[in-house]
């Protein structure tokens, strides 16, 4: 037995090592360690509410939108604010905007860069990948991050600048859209759609949106662009068989009046992924372990945990605690909001070994982004002019609050308590502290810990790509899982 450590990682929003233990070439153990402490929810104790607002956005430069509607939904849901309907487009507008542009920067810069390594250079798909993807050199580049400028101009014209906007409220947006802005963000969205339908799918959106099925997944790969080229790379080097998730994924519900009559884009929900059987995600059945984090405390609720640092803690391994949901691991992301969601591509993807997968994972985050510009160019279309674009907001002085959103990486919620109007806790659980959570304290490791089990790294060790696929799939942004 060999025992090895992968990290720090490049490309990583963060700090991350994973430790391994290897037998005969095979991953028989893994722990997955966020070395960094961020301290965000002790920083927040103590001072007023509204500070959450300006704080929390700060916790990620990535994610920042997502950070920040997750604080103002955990203060809105202490009075029941209802924001204004231009309101609550906009902030779907600029929110699938920011997971958009981190959808296509997790494939295009993340992902794909890793089947450009020497490792792969005697296979027969090497060269056109290694040409586009190549990390600085490759043509990919060039096409996509101009594509990803654009959908950051968003933000300027709902929120005024990204990261780390203060535009986001309880009662809607602090900016109102008039017929220009209206102009100008519609010509964006076509922008970036013709780069979607030109470059990563060779094909309309809304072809992408209609795949069903895993035949139809074929007939694609048999065709032009990324996309296709990342299908074929996938069946040649098995993604569809590896990074196994741990059967149980979970969406806390996507774009909150984006969808039909005002209701979620994307369903929320648990899914048991070998049955396909669905229930209503509950708030209340959320744990937090830090048996094996730098943490003081025992397992309980998030919204009645304190974050207090132990760094002689016995057994501990990580900055991040180990959320579980009726004691047991979830993944989230991507798949998980389609499969909550009642996709058929996604079930198909699932289907054949009951888990998840690398490969169902980056299918179903390209898929989403497909769906994510249809959306917006319908609300963009329904923002109604001269309407409000914020309702009164409140004050909270005494209570307890969650806030809940889907981030491109997945589920993450804010707990607050607050009394004389100050914030006395604050609580957060990020989608990579679902996914890269060590083990519990009935040692039951987290997705990815479970996802490295039983991978083959034969003599490369630390060194092989597969180990880079696995972990990247998950799209770790570590920045926001430890606090």
């Amino acid at each position: 037995m060999s025992r090895i450590v992968v990290g720090p990682f490049n490309r990583v929003e963060g700090d991350l090592e994973v430790g391994l233990e290897v037998v005969d070439g095979q991953i028989v153990e893994a722990r997955v360690t966020t070395p960094l402490y961020r301290g965000f929810e002790q920083i927040l104790v103590g001072r007023p509410v509204d500070d959450a607002l300006v704080m929390a956005p700060r916790i990620c430069g990535i994610c920042s939108v997502s950070q920040s509607l997750a604080a103002s939904s955990a203060i809105a849901s202490f009075c029941g604010v209802e924001p204004a309907r231009n309101g609550v487009l906009a902030t779907a507008i600029a929110h699938a905007a920011e997971n958009l542009a981190d959808h296509l920067t997790h494939f295009y810069l993340f992902f794909m860069p890793d089947f450009a390594r020497e490792a792969y250079a005697g296979a027969a798909w090497y060269a056109p990948i290694e040409a586009r993807f190549r990390a600085i050199r490759g043509t990919a580049s060039a096409t996509f991050l101009p594509a990803r400028a654009r959908l950051l101009e968003i933000m300027g014209l709902i929120a005024g600048k990204w990261p780390h906007s203060l535009a986001f409220r309880p009662g809607g947006t602090t900016r109102s859209l008039d017929l220009g802005d209206k102009v100008r963000a519609r010509a964006i969205l076509a922008d970036v759609r013709r780069f979607l339908e030109r470059e990563l799918f060779a094909m309309p959106l809304e072809a992408v949106v209609a795949i069903a099925d895993l035949d139809g997944l074929d007939r694609v790969a048999a065709g032009e662009g990324d996309f296709a080229a990342f299908l074929r790379v996938a069946a040649a080097t098995g993604l569809d068989r590896i990074g196994l998730g741990p059967g149980r994924v979970a969406s806390l519900g996507a774009y909150r009046g984006g969808g039909v009559d005002g209701g979620l884009l994307f369903a929320a929900g648990v899914v048991d992924t070998a049955s396909g059987a669905r229930a209503a995600f509950e708030v209340d059945r959320v744990r937090e372990d830090p048996a094996h984090a730098w943490f003081a405390g025992e397992a309980g609720p998030p919204g009645r945990a304190v974050s207090e640092p132990d760094i002689e803690r016995a057994e501990a391994y990580s900055w991040a605690k180990a959320p579980r949901y009726d004691g047991e691991a979830l993944e989230v992301g991507a798949i998980g909001r389609q499969l909550a969601d009642g996709s058929a591509l996604a079930q198909a993807l699932v289907a054949a070994s009951g888990r998840t997968t690398v490969a169902a994972r980056v299918v179903a985050r390209l898929v989403e982004a497909a769906r994510l510009v249809a959306a917006m160019e319908g609300w963009v279309a329904a923002l109604e002019r001269g309407a409000p674009y914020a309702q009164a907001g409140c004050q909270p002085t005494d209570g307890s609050g969650v806030g809940l959103v889907e981030a491109a990486r997945g589920g993450l919620a804010h707990w607050m308590t607050v009394r004389g109007g100050r914030i006395t806790r604050y609580q957060i659980v990020a989608p990579t502290t679902w996914n890269f959570s060590p083990r519990d304290g009935a040692g039951r490791p987290g997705p990815l810990e479970a996802a490295l089990v039983g991978l083959e790294v034969g003599e490369a060790g630390a060194a092989a790509p597969v180990i880079q696929h696995v972990v990247r799939s998950f799209d770790p942004c570590m920045v926001c899982t430890a606090h």
